[in-house]
């Protein structure tokens, strides 16, 4: 279900995810792998999402340097790499449905895939929990 305001976006913060200030969302899959995507904030800020420019199996991705796009009907908005690794799989879903993004963005509007370079439980330390997203996006 989308969020139709701002007290539903700043609680509709899953706590089970880590977070950039850049609005992505970090989940951890296994000792080497993350899920990637970005927040019901930034999904909400962007509007009606009408293209997803995904990044390819075995790029590289590095931290704040832009790995895909997300275009909507109000802008074309890059998204950050949140950690350095290679990305092993793309959510090809968004090729025919980018409203994904919007209607589930910690379900099945993620984006991609990457398997860390470093330790994954030590990149994902760096980055914000919950509480202080929530605290970003409130300000």
């Amino acid at each position: 279900m989308r969020a139709t305001g701002r007290f539903d976006l700043v609680t509709n913060v899953p706590d089970s995810l880590r977070y950039t200030a850049e609005h992505e969302w970090v989940e951890k899959i296994d000792a080497e792998h993350v899920r990637v995507g970005i927040t019901a904030f930034a999904a909400e800020q962007l509007g009606d999402v009408v293209f997803v420019q995904s990044p390819s199996v075995d790029d590289e991705v590095t931290p704040g340097e832009s790995f895909a796009e997300v275009e909507s009907t109000k802008s074309v908005s890059d998204i950050y790499g949140p950690l350095s690794g290679t990305v092993t799989e793309v959510n090809n879903a968004l090729d025919d449905a980018p409203d994904l993004v919007n209607s589930e963005p910690y379900g099945q509007g993620w984006l991609a895939v990457i398997r860390v370079s470093g330790d994954v439980d030590a990149e994902l330390a760096q980055m914000l929990d919950a509480a202080a997203y929530q605290a970003l996006i409130a300000e």
